[in-house]
């Protein structure tokens, strides 16, 4: 197996994944706007969030070119997994810090 049809592995995963999880964050940024627990937490959740959001669009455009050109696909796969991760643990931070806003 050559790196570039594991590049292609990899990103056709990445892909549906990180758009998946734009919904999520958009899901919890109206889910934060109904709750309104606490108007100043709730802003930073809500700045939070939408940055959140912007590393999955990234993700999800870095792994969509990294399918499309087969020329730079490794690196391409690269960064678009590492902005995935970035995305993966800010989503962790954000879920602990609404658990601890609600709770």
């Amino acid at each position: 197996m050559n790196g570039t049809s594991n590049s292609r592995d990899v990103s056709t995963h990445i892909l549906p994944t990180s758009a998946t999880m734009v919904g999520v964050c958009i899901t919890v940024v109206t889910l934060v706007r109904i709750i309104q627990v606490n108007k100043a937490v709730t802003t930073i959740l809500d700045d939070i969030v939408a940055v959140d959001s912007t590393f999955f669009l990234v993700a999800a455009i870095l792994s969509y070119l990294s399918v499309r050109s087969p020329q730079c696909s490794t690196r391409l796969e690269r960064w678009a997994d590492l902005v995935f991760m970035l995305g993966l643990t800010m989503m962790v931070v954000i879920s602990f810090m609404l658990a601890w806003e609600l709770g």
